[in-house]
């Protein structure tokens, strides 16, 4: 499942009249859009959660479907608020705090489950099934209630007169999922 940690590149950002686009174009402007797009379960947002859920080979249609619900119902609940904005040069900083559905204590819990009683995930042929557990797994993160914060530090350059988002840590987008083990 950590495979799942959907890797989105740089969103297509709004554009528009010229005023608009200098508006937009603030170190600020780009990560309040960054997850804004989350939260509006953009289309690129949502063409990247399709890729990756199809990719993932534990996971059946019924599995798909349900992780895509939960990573839905995730991003639209994802909650931000931009601390600070650090600009040097074509680089900037952007410090945003960000709340989301804390995943990870689930996903320990499922995995410490398994180990424990590792007969309940065996099909009639006493052979373990990866489905049955997937299945487990995912009840379990359906139920997650507790959130968690989280500071990142994303970073930008600026291109053409334009800033753009530099890629996501794999930290960073691990927080950004619910899915870091701290």
């Amino acid at each position: 499942m950590k495979k799942l940690i959907v890797i989105l590149s740089a969103l297509t950002l709004f554009t528009g009249c010229g005023c608009n686009k200098k508006l937009m174009n603030t170190p600020t402007k780009k990560v309040e859009m960054f997850f804004q797009n989350y939260q509006t379960l953009d289309d690129e947002v949502i063409s990247q959660l399709d890729k990756i859920v199809a990719e993932e080979e534990n996971f059946n249609t019924e599995h798909r479907a349900s992780y895509k619900e939960l990573m839905k119902k995730h991003y639209k609940e994802l909650k931000y608020d931009v601390k600070d904005e650090k600009i040097d040069g074509d680089t900037a900083t952007v410090t945003v705090e960000i709340e989301v559905t804390d995943y990870s204590k689930a996903m320990n819990d499922a995995d410490r489950y398994l180990e424990e009683h590792p007969d309940e995930f065996k099909n009639t042929n006493g052979e373990y099934d990866k489905s049955l557990f997937v299945t487990y797994r995912l009840k379990q993160l359906k139920e997650v209630k507790d959130t968690v914060k989280y500071t990142l530090d994303l970073t930008l350059s600026k291109v053409d007169d334009e800033w753009k988002l530099d890629s996501i840590s794999d930290v960073d987008e691990r927080k950004i999922h619910g899915m870091y083990v701290y």
